[in-house]
């Protein structure tokens, strides 16, 4: 009965707000391009963002830094994304659940729509079943990412966050005006495809004798292969055994298209497109191949629309770190 009412509700309001949504539209749009272009902050970071705002809202995922860093940050509108969301949200307090958007559909079945929703699900999935057994956190690329002020409430983890300059200073800022604690953070600046991350990352504290919980998300996609093949190889090569990686890797079909239909606007920006996988067929194997290609070992995985006729556009996955250090003879004899 009240789905039903929801419904009623929902869809005049929703037309009602149809200019307000529009407005909503415009406001995200120039502060998430133009802004962060002036700011020489990541754009394509605040999609992220702004999926974690409104899954806090919906009650999808608990994540107040995330609230709090959307509402202090100068390159996206939380009035803007309401404008947008307000009548869904309305129907969703109605109804007590989701449909259309955000949502958290059957697992194999998702669609573009759900993209940084679903994967931020399914990394937390990963990175909450890893995380007791880890002594540090590295999130590689990390964006607007609120995960170091949640992880370490629970885990009491040694935190470093590597991303560009730009974007790292435009985050701290945020997080001092939000009153966010980020002491335990350690926070890298680094240009993947000149600077060697973990040289910086060693600099900064990281211990490579500790296990590890690596994140990489959001980054492999605008990536030359060789630079992330040289992060995987750095992790695998470095990390203590037992260390995890969660990363995000997606169909080159996709990358293609979405480079052909928003071009302009991520040149503008300077966050091209580049790597993917061809998912087409034998997608689990494509996968397995590029992992162990690097001496690393597939664990978890979620294939993002696997059940969709022309295969998954991605994938959220576990990589662990087994590979025992060679011990150079001299070092094992103690000369």
């Amino acid at each position: 009965m009240l789905n039903f009412l929801s419904w009623l509700i929902f869809v005049p309001l929703q037309i009602a707000f149809i200019p307000l949504a529009v407005v909503g539209v415009a406001v995200v749009a120039y502060k998430q391009i133009l802004v962060s272009k002036r700011l020489d902050a990541s754009q394509t970071g605040i999609e992220t963002l702004n999926a974690r705002w409104t899954m806090h809202m919906f009650g999808m995922r608990d994540d107040v830094p995330s609230k709090q860093l959307a509402e202090t940050i100068p390159n996206t509108s939380v009035l803007g994304l309401s404008f947008c969301l307000i009548p869904l949200w309305v129907k969703y307090k109605i109804s007590g659940t989701l449909s259309l958007y955000p949502r958290a559909p059957q697992e194999g079945s998702e669609t573009l729509l759900d993209w940084f929703l679903v994967r931020t699900l399914y990394i937390d999935r990963i990175l909450d079943r890893a995380a007791p057994d880890m002594e540090q956190f590295v999130l590689i690329g990390s964006g607007y990412d609120s995960r170091a002020y949640l992880c370490s409430e629970k885990h009491r983890m040694k935190c470093f966050e590597l991303d560009r300059a730009g974007t790292q200073r435009l985050k701290t800022d945020a997080l001092t005006k939000a009153g966010i604690e980020s002491s335990h953070v350690n926070f890298i600046p680094v240009d993947f495809e000149c600077e060697n991350a973990f040289d910086k990352l060693s600099e900064a504290g990281w211990d490579p004798s500790r296990k590890t919980l690596f994140l990489f998300e959001g980054v492999t996609l605008y990536l030359e292969e060789e630079t992330v093949r040289t992060t995987l190889r750095y992790i695998a090569e470095r990390a203590a055994p037992g260390s995890v990686l969660t990363l995000d890797i997606y169909a080159q079909k996709v990358i293609d298209d979405l480079t052909r239909r928003t071009r302009r606007v991520l040149e503008y920006t300077n966050e091209a497109l580049s790597f993917g996988l061809p998912f087409e067929t034998d997608f689990e194997r494509v996968l397995a191949d590029f992992i162990e290609s690097e001496d690393l070992r597939l664990g978890e995985t979620f294939f993002l629309g696997r059940t969709h006729e022309t295969g998954p556009y991605g994938v959220v996955a576990e990589v662990l770190i087994q590979r025992e250090r060679v011990i150079a003879p001299e070092n094992a004899s103690g000369g």
